[in-house]
């Protein structure tokens, strides 16, 4: 008995959010989106598929960014990715502070801290 994988990183975000969030991460960042349970799609947000995870835009009431915790989602083109996310007006802030992994920091359209990186 134990853990054997993680199956989706769930962020809050705003009521109305769905289309800034397909905005970024479906187009920006070029996460695929999942269809939502029937039984849950009431409660607004959106699902993304990220490799064999999903990463989940859930809606908050009382909506407060997440700037210190965040996803880290692993990119094919990190430069490319940063390019078109700096072309857009979203942050990159590269950090270079572990040895061996390329990474830098966006904020999606309600503030919440992104990781991107690739080795």
């Amino acid at each position: 008995m134990g853990i054997v994988g993680l199956d989706h990183v769930q962020l809050a975000a705003p009521p109305g959010c769905e289309a800034a969030a397909r905005r970024f991460y479906g187009e920006l960042l070029g996460l695929d989106e999942v269809p939502k349970p029937e039984a849950l799609r009431a409660r607004g947000g959106v699902w993304f598929a990220a490799g064999a995870q999903q990463l989940h835009i859930g809606v908050a009431e009382a909506f407060a960014p997440a700037r210190k915790a965040h996803p880290a989602l692993r990119a094919d083109d990190l430069d490319a990715l940063a390019r078109r996310l700096d072309d857009a007006g979203a942050p990159v802030t590269w950090d270079g502070d572990v040895p061996g992994l390329r990474r830098f920091y966006t904020e999606d359209p309600w503030g919440n801290r992104v990781e991107l990186l690739s080795a």
